[in-house]
């Protein structure tokens, strides 16, 4: 159930919001508008008065309700409205005007505007538009001309909505910490429609600019990459020429004078006022220069594949910064994946978006390393040939994502733990499109038995925790093809695996093949060891022993996650 808080002011407020409510809406969606409750219990009703025009009756009705705002003339407060629609989830039951009613009464008392038995409480109607919801009209000063005692009416009112869930056996939502981004209005919704748009112009520039600060490494670069997209950026500048704050706008997307719509970037999303960002891209300091640049896409994996450890080792700013720069991670996929995964992708770029805040301070500069190597790729979102790239960066993504589902479980964060499982979901969909055919690519040059017996055999002595489950996977031809691949450029097959085992415990991996694949195939692109390095290796090198030394188990999210 949710209830949302509008207020209004002007002289003419109440009788507005009375013509809206007992009109035909903005897109004819109001079916049969009738009173279900009211302060009183006896105002007269526009829906249902047969005998006299609606509109004299809306009128009288809007009257009554600002009496006691008459009586104070011009020390009237600003607002004089209080106006909260209600709404049921689409799954729930419809309920009848008399539950409607208890719910209204629940809700005012609530909020302070007429709580029980207060006889010179504020004025208040309830109207019923359709089976899913109601609206909730109040005028803002008592009858005894005092104003209504109405702090944090917010957070009471959901707080009362989630009981009313419960006592009424509707669908029980998560309860927020303040910091999700303001959802599109039903207005918006209906413009979208009528101009034939899925989504709103307000959840498409708040994907622009998030992954235009995902890309940026400058607040130039921001700026420039705003408008790359197609959108409108108007700077807010003080008097002394400094940029304080940021505006933009969707060409076509104009109010009834024909102007543009502006949102501020504190409006989108908490994260993307320009001070927060400022902080954000403050904490990105650039890459020193070096003769052989790294692979950025094997950059990203080996850094989203610490995010576990950091969520579970760390202290809570730590693991935010991580968070953070993981959302910009699963920004990032969309734009480089292939048309059958991208569609999910998008969705779990948009789930992930709301488990990327909580009211702990992100610490950025622990999570550096990600956000640079994703700021490369941004510039060249291509994968490798064998689209190896994504699929081994997916994979840690995932990974990822299920210790964040954990973390924010442990932290109580029940609107951002909901989220993550739903991007949790989108990603497992993608992976497949996206990873199947990189490791077909790779099976397909598997070396010969005698090659794949001799990894096997190592492996039961390197892993014998996981040997099975590798040996069977049918991703093992793949893992062979990448210690081939290796041995042929120089590397030491049996270095390779001691070194991908030891880098972390696959216990807290979705696939341990697949995961052992990605990992090899990064570390066999790093520069080749010289034969005398290997050969001085070799000699100072012991056998390896039959118990690995990366026992350790971290703490584990829940099961269902892991599973392949």
């Amino acid at each position: 159930m949710i209830p949302k808080i509008i207020l209004g002011t002007g002289p003419h407020a109440t009788r507005r919001t009375i013509g809206y409510l007992f009109g035909k809406g903005r897109a004819n969606e109001h079916t049969d508008p009738h009173l279900v409750a009211s302060w009183n219990d006896f105002a007269p009703d526009p829906g249902r008065s047969p005998h006299r025009h609606p509109k004299d009756v809306e009128a009288q009705l809007a009257a009554q309700l600002d009496q006691p705002v008459r009586m104070l003339g011009d020390k009237a407060p600003r607002y004089t409205v209080w106006h909260c629609p209600v709404r049921a989830a689409p799954e729930d039951p419809i309920l009848t005007d008399a539950q409607w009613a208890d719910i209204a009464r629940r809700i005012v008392a609530a909020a302070g505007i007429a709580p029980p038995g207060d006889a010179e409480a504020c004025r208040w109607v309830a109207v019923r538009h359709a089976d899913d919801h109601i609206h909730i009209a109040a005028t803002l000063v008592r009858q005894d001309g005092r104003r209504p005692q109405r702090n944090h009416d917010i957070r009471a009112v959901q707080r009362e909505a989630r009981q009313i869930e419960t006592d009424y056996k509707l669908r029980r939502l998560k309860p927020g910490d303040g910091t999700a981004a303001k959802r599109p209005t039903s207005k918006e919704h209906f413009k979208a429609r009528r101009r034939g748009q899925s989504v709103t112009p307000r959840e498409i520039l708040r994907t622009r600019t998030r992954r235009a600060v995902a890309a940026a490494s400058s607040e130039n670069e921001f700026f420039t990459l705003l408008v790359a997209t197609g959108v409108m950026v108007r700077p807010k500048t003080e008097p002394s020429g400094d940029v304080t704050g940021y505006s933009i706008a969707l060409p076509g997307d104009t109010n009834r004078q024909g102007q543009p719509v502006w949102y501020a970037g504190s409006t989108l999303a908490p994260d993307l006022s320009l001070p927060k960002i400022r902080h954000r891209l403050h904490d990105t300091t650039p890459e020193p220069v070096t003769a052989r640049p790294a692979n950025p896409w094997h950059q990203a994996t080996a850094a989203t594949e610490l995010i576990p450890h950091r969520l579970t080792h760390h202290n809570e700013t730590v693991a935010q910064g991580q968070l953070v720069a993981l959302g910009a991670t699963l920004d990032l996929f969309p734009v480089a994946s292939p048309p059958a995964a991208r569609a999910d992708l998008e969705r779990a770029a948009a789930a992930f978006e709301r488990a990327t805040r909580s009211r702990i301070t992100a610490d950025h500069t622990s999570a550096r390393a990600l956000r640079r190597s994703i700021q490369k790729i941004w510039h060249n979102p291509t994968p490798d040939r064998d689209g190896t790239g994504l699929a081994m960066l997916l994979d840690a993504a995932l990974t990822a994502v299920a210790f964040a589902v954990h973390w924010h479980r442990t932290h109580q964060h029940a609107q951002q733990e909901a989220t993550a499982e739903q991007t949790l979901v989108h990603l497992q969909a993608a992976y497949g499109y996206v990873a199947e055919p990189a490791l077909a690519h790779l099976a397909a040059r598997s070396p010969g038995f005698s090659t794949k017996n001799r990894y096997a055999q190592y492996l039961r002595q390197a892993a014998p925790e996981h040997a099975d489950s590798i040996l069977t996977d049918p991703a093992f031809d793949a893992l062979t093809t990448v210690l081939a691949e290796a041995e042929t450029a120089g590397h030491n097959a049996t270095t390779l695996l001691d070194q991908a085992l030891n880098q972390r415990t696959l216990n807290d991996a979705r696939n341990p093949t697949r995961t052992l694949t990605w990992r090899i195939r990064r570390l066999s692109q790093r520069h080749t060891p010289s034969p005398h390095a290997q050969a001085a290796k070799t000699r100072t090198t012991t056998p390896p022993p039959t118990t690995p030394p990366h026992t350790a188990t971290p703490p584990q999210p829940p099961q269902r996650w892991l599973c392949s």
